[in-house]
């Protein structure tokens, strides 16, 4: 990470002095470009008034040998230059500062050489009698410019490097360290200090490696507590069996034995079926078949396959529905509502009656299940949701109950954003309310 940090930063400060240098070059050029039209300018201004008094050609005797003086009549001939035969010289009158200066009263323009190594300068003004003057220069061109200056440039841009390296490296440590503290100190607050916007990404990581310990914990708890509900039908299937193998049981006996190995052996897949489905709705590539589904269609033929088992408890069925659309797994929901209603059964009283309601509500459609059984109080309240959790242990093993049916209702209900809700009293029976989001078809 330091080193990425240090890469980064050396490219942004080496294309900072680059763009640095060649803005500094361009603006030291034009300024110097400026300069010499304006010295040109005065000088054409003064030659102009020394022409109106006296002849040009003591004038030019007593300018200095850099400076180019040439005279043009208005149709672009050439009356006069001080470097060469103006009777030999082209027509000057396509030359961009003689147009201005016939249309303007003065031009100028700036032309380089073949070599590319000198720039000729030049400044011309229309004179009163309508010829023009033209005074030019020759002078350094950009490039020249900058190649004299270019040793100078590498100079300075190898000292900015070196200084740039030394602060990026004090910067680099400094963002880094810490960092390297939290690695060292992950639950110390002061570690995240010296930078606050750290503290919102420390409170993340803390929160998920305290998530993780509890994953971890119930990953623990859940395998010991399979373990021990796995033992104990596996235990009474292996007694049975091993008395009838020994010829200790006949008659009976024996149908006693068998009828006990048979409800053991139905609450062993009772319970790994429980659990192969939390398993499947735990897994990370698990997805939810979603469709539009009538919730108290679901409920009516729900409730209709329990009733043979309610009968066996003395245990009445009751529906209130109307129809619910809602976006739903419709496997997913027949397993909710059968385990609702199943609990409500198991844990019901002899005479007892379980109501099961869908109703829609503004834009929520309600699943209720309402039963009169023994009730939950409210210290267990909080914890029925949770796996293998058992208010009463002896009546739990009696009926079959898991300890897992209300775990995966939990998770359905998550699974489908659905709100779930619990009010119950000792005695008194248990309503749990299911709030799905109502869709309209």
């Amino acid at each position: 990470m330091k080193r990425r940090i240090l890469v980064y930063f050396m490219r942004m400060l080496t294309a900072a002095i680059a763009m640095t240098t060649v803005l500094m070059t361009l603006l030291t050029y034009n300024m110097f470009k400026a300069r010499v039209i304006e010295d040109l300018s005065v000088d054409a201004q003064v030659l102009c008034a020394l022409l109106e008094g006296g002849s040009a050609e003591a004038v030019m005797r007593e300018l200095d040998d850099a400076l180019r003086v040439t005279v043009i009549e208005p149709d672009g001939t050439v009356a006069y230059d001080n470097r060469g035969d103006a009777r030999g010289m082209d027509n000057h009158a396509d030359r961009p500062e003689i147009q201005q200066a016939l249309q303007d009263g003065e031009g100028r323009d700036v032309r380089d050489s073949r070599t590319m190594d000198e720039s000729m300068f030049y400044y011309a003004m229309r004179m009163d009698d309508g010829r023009v003057l033209r005074v030019a220069k020759e002078a350094s061109s950009i490039w020249r410019v900058y190649m004299n200056a270019l040793p100078l440039i590498l100079l300075l841009m190898l000292l900015m490097i070196a200084v740039s390296i030394g602060s990026a490296h004090v910067v680099t440590d400094r963002i880094v360290d810490p960092i390297r503290r939290l690695t060292a100190d992950m639950d110390g607050e002061h570690s995240a200090a010296s930078y606050p916007e750290l503290q919102p990404f420390m409170r993340t990581i803390r929160e998920q490696h305290e998530e993780i310990l509890r994953s971890a914990n119930m990953r623990v708890e859940f395998t010991a507590n399979v373990s021990h509900e796995l033992k104990t039908p596996l235990t009474s299937i292996s007694g049975y069996a091993e008395l009838i193998e020994n010829g200790m049981a006949d008659g009976e006996q024996a149908r006693r034995f068998a009828a006990g190995i048979h409800k053991s052996a139905n609450r062993l897949l009772t319970l790994i079926n429980d659990i192969i489905k939390l398993s499947q709705m735990d897994a990370p590539d698990h997805r939810i078949e979603r469709e539009p589904v009538d919730l108290g269609q679901i409920a009516e033929a729900t409730v209709e396959s329990l009733r043979l088992q309610a009968g066996k408890m003395q245990v009445t069925l009751m529906t209130e529905v109307r129809p619910g659309t809602i976006s739903a797994d419709r496997g997913m929901m027949e397993e909710m509502i059968y385990n609702l209603c199943d609990n409500a059964i198991r844990y019901n009283v002899r005479g007892g009656s379980v109501r099961v309601q869908v109703r829609p509500v503004r834009g929520r459609v309600l699943l209720v299940v309402q039963d009169t059984g023994i009730g939950i109080g409210k210290e267990n309240q909080e914890r029925v949701f949770e796996r293998f959790y058992r208010v009463d242990k002896s009546r739990s093993k009696a009926t079959g109950g898991t300890g897992l049916g209300l775990a995966i209702v939990k998770h359905i209900a998550a699974q489908h954003g659905a709100e779930i809700s619990m009010h119950s009293e000792l005695g008194c029976g248990t309503t749990i309310t299911v709030s799905f989001e109502r869709i309209t078809r």
